[in-house]
């Protein structure tokens, strides 16, 4: 009964949050400098999420294999290439890797 309490607590949080953004748009004005600080902020999130899952797995090194795929995915996704070329690349790239005994 409690998780069913929680989960619906975190719902209605949830929603609550997401439905705050189209009622307040017309209340609340950044400033350029603002909203630039928040595009930097979230940029900073997504980058540091990819660099742990890169660096770690299950809370250990994942050796040099796995970053280098995901260094090469990422060059190449931000020289704009197709994502099937991305993902095969990074893939290609960390299972070539580990085949010549990287870990």
């Amino acid at each position: 009964m409690m998780m069913l309490i929680a989960i619906l607590v975190l719902a209605a949080g949830t929603f609550l949050i997401r439905l705050s953004g189209p009622l307040l748009r017309e209340r609340i004005s950044l400033s350029a400098h603002a909203e630039a600080v928040l595009k930097a902020g979230a940029t900073v999130v997504l980058l540091a999420l990819v660099a742990t899952s890169a660096v770690v797995v299950e809370g250990d090194w994942a050796g040099w294999a796995l970053p280098a795929g995901v260094l090469v995915g990422g060059v190449l996704a931000w020289r704009r290439a197709p994502l099937a070329v991305v993902v095969v690349a990074a893939a290609a790239t960390t299972a070539l890797l580990r085949l010549a005994g990287v870990s």
